[in-house]
């Protein structure tokens, strides 16, 4: 190209990327339907999520938010998606903790660095899990449930949704942090895994905390703990297993955060959590949150990314501690 042609396209796409910038600034985003990624099939607690926040935003911002539900992989395939895409504000993920930071840890092929990667828009909240046990185990507590790992190790087993899952981490972390040797059994979802618990075929299993209650409290399973530091409001009367002194250092649940390709301008950036935050404030939204198990913790982008690197940091403990592999 003639050099002076070259000056002058270079001009022109500078003077572009000024007005997009200064459109974005102004409120002209969006301008068309946002596509909100979720990582897993219809029905977990990512899209339970996502789906309740996805129309408040949608009213907010004054177009539709479409949820697409691209499962497989431990949630990478939505991540990838999100990633790769067009980093303009209309390609957006609900992420946890498994796709965004995990994946990366534990399976070498997966390319991308949720850090890095993908931008923090809001803090959503988090879920615990809960560590819950078939009825036949004479420990009727985690104080004795830790004394019986001891007394017979490597005998008692539990179940997670999978390798490198949360709901492992969470159960190898258990272990670290009680000094015990209970057998790892991944299975592929959480309604298997549910069910040879109830039927007595594995002692224990580490589960989403909702989707455990329901069990709980029909006297199906018994609850050791919950895997925050503290109790949640919608079980007060199961308690943290941090308040067993041999599991104090227990404090790991599942997170949910609204996050957008890497390079995505701060204006957009800024206006997404600006409506997120007033989304969440609404008494409706963490309303059904709450009964989901998760506590709504809004926060902004700083907050959001210092979350994540502090999550990553001690999800790569665990992980590499137990060699945990995919």
């Amino acid at each position: 190209m003639n050099p002076m042609l070259r000056a002058l396209a270079a001009v022109s796409l500078a003077s572009s990327a000024l007005v997009s910038a200064s459109a974005l600034a102004a409120g002209g985003y969006p301008t068309k339907p946002i596509t909100l990624v979720v990582g897993y099939t219809a029905g977990g607690s990512v899209d339970l999520v996502a789906r309740t926040v996805a129309p408040e935003l949608g009213k907010r911002l004054g177009q539709s938010v479409v949820i697409e539900n691209l499962g497989g992989a431990g949630g990478t395939i939505g991540a990838q998606k999100v990633v790769k895409a067009e980093a303009d504000g209309y390609t957006l993920l609900m992420g946890s903790g498994s796709e965004v930071s995990i994946a990366r840890l534990t399976n070498p092929a997966v390319r991308y660095d949720g850090e890095k990667d993908l931008a923090p828009i809001t803090f959503v909240g988090t879920q615990p899990m809960v560590l819950v046990g078939k009825l036949q185990l004479p420990a009727k507590d985690a104080n004795e449930l830790i004394a019986l790992a001891k007394a017979k190790p490597g005998t008692l087993s539990y179940a997670s949704s999978g390798v490198g899952t949360p709901l492992n981490l969470a159960g190898e972390l258990i272990k670290q942090q009680g000094k015990v040797n209970i057998t790892h059994v991944p299975y592929k979802g959480a309604s298997a895994m549910a069910t040879d618990l109830l039927g007595g075929q594995i002692d224990l299993a580490v589960m989403v905390l909702s989707s455990a209650l329901p069990h709980i409290q029909a006297g199906r399973v018994r609850a050791y703990g919950v895997t925050e530091s503290r109790r949640a409001s919608v079980a007060p009367n199961v308690p943290a297993l941090a308040e067993t002194p041999a599991l104090k250092g227990v404090d790991m649940g599942v997170w949910f955060g609204l996050m957008a390709p890497g390079s995505t301008p701060k204006p957009v950036i800024d206006r997404l959590n600006t409506e997120m935050q007033a989304v969440l404030a609404l008494p409706e939204v963490r309303k059904k949150l709450g009964e989901a198990g998760v506590e709504v913790q809004p926060a902004n982008p700083a907050q959001f990314g210092s979350f994540v690197k502090r999550e990553t940091a001690k999800y790569k403990t665990i992980v590499q501690a137990a060699d945990i592999r995919e």
